[in-house]
């Protein structure tokens, strides 16, 4: 008990840390997952043809290989920013790819007929996605997006092993001090526990009052 009443400070610091990286880096997962799923739905081939690329790319790219290109390339184009800010980058984007294609399986499931309907009343491509399509396909893909935003909040220990601060890394500062590290990581543990059960207990509660009965 003495790692965690000795080292408060130091572990409410990292755990800070990571929920900032969640948080940010979920806003922009989904900010970007939506604007992807309504690429790949678009009716312009130019867009269905990026959002293709960019959910098979970053799926396919392991999210460390993703880290270094992010923190050590983009400083070469003359694009500096804080490391944090690179992470949540890396994250987000990555992320985005899952959120995409989750949406994407939501959007099958809403009947072709309310797509028709909206436009035979008019309504543009932009309207019916955004006002008949994305909130039903969203309600039914609840569950799905809160379990990739869980698997965010995990993904974010990477960022730890670049200088960002994050929960994880305070074992480092800890095994210095020659604390026990087996309780270290059982703090660290407890901490990522945590933040996901919180995630997992937004997400239910959304999709108990949101989701789509089965």
């Amino acid at each position: 008990m003495n790692v965690l009443t000795d080292n408060f400070s130091t572990f409410a610091h990292g755990f800070l840390g990571t929920v900032e990286l969640t948080v940010y880096a979920s806003l922009l997962a989904l900010l970007l997952g939506f604007l992807m799923a309504s690429f790949r739905v678009a009716p312009v081939g130019s867009l269905r043809v990026f959002g293709t690329v960019w959910v098979t790319v970053l799926r396919n790219t392991p999210l460390t290989l993703l880290f270094f290109a992010v923190l050590l390339g983009l400083p070469r184009f003359g694009l500096v920013l804080p490391f944090q800010v690179f992470a949540v980058l890396a994250l987000g984007c990555y992320t985005s790819a899952f959120i995409c294609e989750a949406l994407r399986a939501g959007i099958n499931t809403v009947p072709t007929g309310q797509g028709e309907a909206a436009r035979s009343l008019g309504m543009s491509f932009g309207q019916t996605l955004g006002v008949v399509v994305l909130p039903q396909a969203f309600r039914s893909v609840i569950a799905p997006i809160g379990s990739t935003l869980i698997a965010l909040a995990k993904n974010s220990a990477i960022a730890g092993a670049f200088s960002v601060t994050e929960l994880l890394g305070t074992y480092k500062t800890l095994s210095e001090l020659g604390y026990n590290i087996v309780w270290t990581f059982v703090w660290i543990a407890v901490g990522y526990l945590i933040i996901t059960l919180a995630i997992s207990a937004l997400f239910n509660l959304m999709e108990r009052k949101w989701g789509i009965a089965r």
